[in-house]
């Protein structure tokens, strides 16, 4: 027999005794920090003057950093549902948080489209996915989908139920039936990241998928007194200068840093993909975007743009960037591409995978267009002189073109999101043939996902009583 055709049949039969096991630990594991309400400006990398954020940015330099990245909406549980399922809300129907009639009745002019409260079951998640695949996944903290994580793909559920903010505030005793009180005085982030860390010492042999989605920085603003204390004591920036608010964030970054430490003391940093991101723009009363427009609940750049690292051990270039725009309905089959598991024939996925730009950073995706769809009414925070953050209102991003459309009188708002990325200069009129060519656009996917468009009006509305 040919030596050459020898060594060929022991390779052959050495694949053959490999185990799935085997494989699977070839899988990379992943961590995906999804911080609560952290606003674009909010971490040092991202050009904050007063928050620290150390560990977040010493990330940054080890990963990709994506300057127009995306969430899918402007509040939390819509954009986890999309996160989880891949899908933009018209498809799986939650479109914002509790009730979408809120605000003052009187100035409604529209009834608002029926809000679905919870993910459900039939849609297949990122988890799921990841689970059949054999990974260990686990979601720890806030879920805000459903009363558990556990009926969609997790084998793991530390402190997630249908709350989406914790219900005795940030010290134990928690009064959250998922996580048992800690020490009186212990604080909820340094609990969840300390149960994050066991969860990886605890499957350092089996491919994980960690889903760390901290309550932080989310109402109500609570912090350690000490945190407290330092910011106070130090001098404001021009752009932050809320000391709870950055005392919370310290100690959102300090579990970044312990998390990614135990990545290192166990040995498997560099099988572990590192992916940090927020569910939509930052608290306005808190917080500050600029010179983005807007904050959380509004579909102005800062209510959607989101701060975005992907470290991936070996195919990520250190400290890279990319301006390409991006939506976390991408990450679901980027996730999928990252660990070798083929999108299935039936799977109906609205995002794009991102591995072509991790692998290059110079490197463009195809031309395609983002979308938003809210079609409900968001109150305004105090000291705001409009009435809502919002009122129902459809989006496309085409290029560097924004259009918004709002349902109660039709009107467009056009914005060159390159030449004004605060959304100051408003082009509607001086560019007719644009905001015809955006929305019809607009409409056409409209109507594919079966979005629902508010019309009906509200026998409330009453604005010059």
């Amino acid at each position: 027999m040919p030596r050459t055709l020898v060594i060929a049949l022991l390779f052959c039969w050495h694949l053959s005794m490999v185990s799935p096991v085997d494989a699977e630990n070839q899988r990379p594991n992943m961590v995906l920090f999804f911080i609560d309400d952290l606003g674009w400006r909010d971490a040092g990398c991202m050009g904050s003057d007063f928050f620290e954020t150390p560990h977040i940015d010493r990330l940054a330099e080890e990963s990709m950093k994506f300057t127009a990245a995306y969430a899918a909406a402007p509040n939390c549980a819509p954009s986890r549902a999309c996160l989880m399922s891949g899908l933009y809300a018209p498809r799986h129907g939650v479109y914002t948080v509790g009730d979408p009639a809120r605000g003052n009745d009187r100035y409604r002019k529209l009834i608002p489209a029926e809000n679905r409260r919870v993910l459900d079951d039939r849609f297949t998640t990122i988890a799921e996915r990841l689970s059949q695949a054999g990974y260990r996944c686990a979601s720890v903290g806030k879920w805000h989908l459903g009363k558990s994580p556990l009926s969609q793909g997790f084998q793991v559920n530390i402190a997630g139920n249908q709350t989406g903010s914790p219900r005795g505030g940030y010290f134990s005793p928690y009064n959250n039936p998922q996580l048992g009180d800690g020490k009186q005085g212990e604080y909820l982030t340094d609990r969840l990241t300390t149960e994050a860390c066991q969860f990886i010492k605890d499957n350092v042999k089996s491919p994980f998928f960690l889903y760390l989605t901290h309550y932080a920085v989310h109402t109500p603003l609570q912090a350690k007194k000490e945190d407290i204390a330092y910011f106070k004591e130090k001098p404001a920036g021009k752009l932050h200068q809320h000391a709870t608010y950055a005392a919370m964030i310290r100690s959102m970054d300090q579990s970044i840093g312990r998390v990614l430490q135990t990545l290192r003391d166990q040995q498997i940093d560099q099988n572990t993909i590192i992916i940090f991101t927020s569910d939509n723009g930052g608290y306005g009363p808190a917080t500050s975007m600029r010179p983005l427009r807007g904050s959380k609940g509004m579909l102005y750049e800062g209510g959607i743009r989101v701060p975005l690292l992907i470290k991936w051990p070996g195919v990520t270039q250190p400290g890279s960037s990319t301006d390409e725009a991006v939506i976390n309905v991408d990450l679901y089959p980027t996730f999928l591409e990252m660990t070798n598991i083929p999108v299935l024939e039936s799977e109906l996925l609205d995002g794009e995978s991102l591995v072509p730009l991790l692998k290059d950073p110079q490197s463009r995706l195809e031309s395609r267009s983002l979308f938003w769809h809210f079609p409900a009414y968001l109150q305004k925070y105090q000291g705001m002189q409009q009435r809502f953050r919002t009122t129902p209102v459809s989006v496309i991003r085409q290029g560097d073109w924004k259009l918004l459309e709002f349902f109660e009188d039709g009107h467009h708002e056009l914005y060159n999101t390159r030449l004004d990325i605060g959304e100051s200069n408003e082009l509607s009129g001086s560019h007719p043939e644009k905001v015809l060519e955006l929305s019809q656009a607009l409409h056409r996917w409209q109507k594919q996902v079966q979005a629902a468009i508010p019309a009906e009006l509200n026998p409330r509305y009453n604005p010059e009583d």
